[in-house]
């Protein structure tokens, strides 16, 4: 089970052109640095899930 003190904590997406997702990041600066190694990437913020309802 991961750490529960990550939860609150922004991370960011590197998403390749392709639309894949190639690296996740709690820090801006290290996806901005990794989005430079993919041609045409985008850095966006990672949506936060709801926690899903347990029957």
């Amino acid at each position: 089970m991961p750490c529960a003190c990550q939860k609150n904590r922004q991370q960011y997406e590197v998403v390749a052109e392709s639309g894949k997702v190639v690296f996740t990041s709690a820090s801006k600066p290290t996806a901005d640095t990794v989005a430079k190694r993919y041609p045409n990437s985008v850095v966006r913020e990672k949506a936060k899930t709801a926690p899903t309802a347990v029957k």
